[in-house]
Parts: structure tokens; sequence; C-alpha cells
């Protein structure tokens, strides 16, 4: 009986050993995949930290960046003078019918009764709101760039036209670029693939319509400087309708 009972004492013991022994090695896989989930999330962590610093890097240098360093410089970019005229609209808000302009594109007209999101700045041919939504933009003080099917193929000048037009957006500042389709209107003139627009106002009155104008600029390229200029000349306040939106 003795022997026996050794023997069971010796199975009980060989039995906790490996019970030990299943549990220690338990313990270290869990410790290892814990382990390795924290090398993942940290590592999503600062990939994430890495990409908002870079994101905020890179937007402090396109808000400072200058324009002129961009496209073409103001002799070279075949661009018009300025054309403005007078506003020959009452700018009423149509919803319910369609709208022509005898300009292409318009720079000021009848127009839908709500503009174009103001948190977007650059827009292509698939995404892009219809014109007379975004003649109610110009209407609140916006530069709009509008560029033709040949300038849409030269992606070089397209990503130099969306720079300009993302530094105006960091800014705060009014500038949105879109194309202008052949299906809008009548094309721009002959050898011109770019066209600024602004709806300028008297400032000291911006609801008199008779004192409202139209303003174009036609070019043959992209040119910040060239941009730049035309921004420049008519501040938000010369809108027909200032702060708003």
């Amino acid at each position: 009986m003795a022997k026996k009972s050794e023997k069971n004492t010796e199975r009980r013991a060989m039995v906790e050993q490996m019970r030990t022994e299943q549990a220690r090695k338990e313990r270290m896989r869990s410790l290892a995949i814990l382990g390795v989930c924290v090398l993942i999330v940290a590592g999503l962590i600062g990939s994430a930290a890495f990409i908002a610093i870079k994101d905020s890097r890179d937007k402090a240098e396109k808000k400072k960046l200058n324009l002129a360093s961009i496209g073409a410089s103001a002799t070279a970019a075949g661009c018009n003078p300025i054309e403005s005229k007078p506003n020959t609209s009452k700018a009423q808000h149509i919803d319910d019918a369609p709208i022509t302009y005898a300009d292409a594109p318009p720079a000021f007209g009848n127009h839908r009764s709500v503009p174009a999101t103001f948190s977007r700045f650059f827009y292509e041919a698939g995404d892009r709101p219809e014109v007379a939504t975004l003649v109610h933009n110009l209407e609140h003080g916006y530069t709009i760039a509008w560029y033709d099917e040949t300038l849409a193929k030269d992606s070089g000048q397209l990503d130099e036209l969306k720079t300009i037009a993302e530094k105006y957006n960091l800014n705060k500042e009014r500038f949105i670029a879109a194309p202008w389709l052949p299906t809008d209107g009548a094309a721009f003139p002959d050898g011109k693939h770019l066209a600024l627009t602004r709806w300028s106002a008297d400032a000291s009155n911006p609801g008199d319509v008779a004192k409202q104008a139209g303003n174009w600029q036609y070019c043959s390229s992209v040119s910040g400087t060239v941009a730049e200029d035309f921004f420049k000349k008519w501040p938000n306040e010369q809108s027909p309708e200032v702060g708003l939106y």
C-alpha cells in the first residue's frame, strides 16, 4: 500500500508540474500577444501623429506660399487685359427653371438660391455644382478660376491651380477653381484656357445694382502672379453681399 501511495503522490506531483508549466507557457503566450498588440497600437498612433504633424506643417507652408512661384510669370501666361462691364441683371434667385448666361463664363446674373459649400475650393468635371450655383458664390465675393478641357488634361497646370485655390482656402479667403464644360456655354477666346471672374460692387452701397460689375481675365496658362493680382483688385467688402454665408 505504501508503494502505491508513493506512486500516486509522484503522479499527482507530475500532473501539477505539467499544469504549472502549461500555465507558465500560456502566460508567456498571452504576454507575447499583448506585447505585439501594444507595438501595433503604438505604431498606429505614431503613424497617425506623424501624418497629423506633417499635414499641419504642409498646411502652414502652403499658407505662407508665395503665389508668384506657381505657374507661369505674368508675361508668359498669355493673359488678356481685365474686362469689366456693368451688371445688367436683377440677380434673382431662380430654382425652378434653367438659367442661361450671355458670358462664358458668367461674372454676375440670376442664380440658384443656395451657393456651393464654402468649404470646397477645387472642383473637377465629375463633382462640380451647376454654373448657376457657383454664380451665387460670386455674389458673395468669391473669385472663380474657370478652366477648360484643354487645361484639365494638363496635370501639371491643374496641380498648380489647385495649389493656388488651396492657399486661399487655408487663409480663409474666397477663391474657387472649377471646370468650364462645353455644355455650359461658348468656349473661351481662342488660345485661352483659364478665366478669372469676379462680381464686384461699391463698398459704400453693395446692394446698388447700378454700381455692380462683372470682371473677367482670360489666360492661356496658370499664373499665381496673375491670380493674386486679379484677386487683390476687389476686397471682400466690394461684393454685392458681404459677410453672408
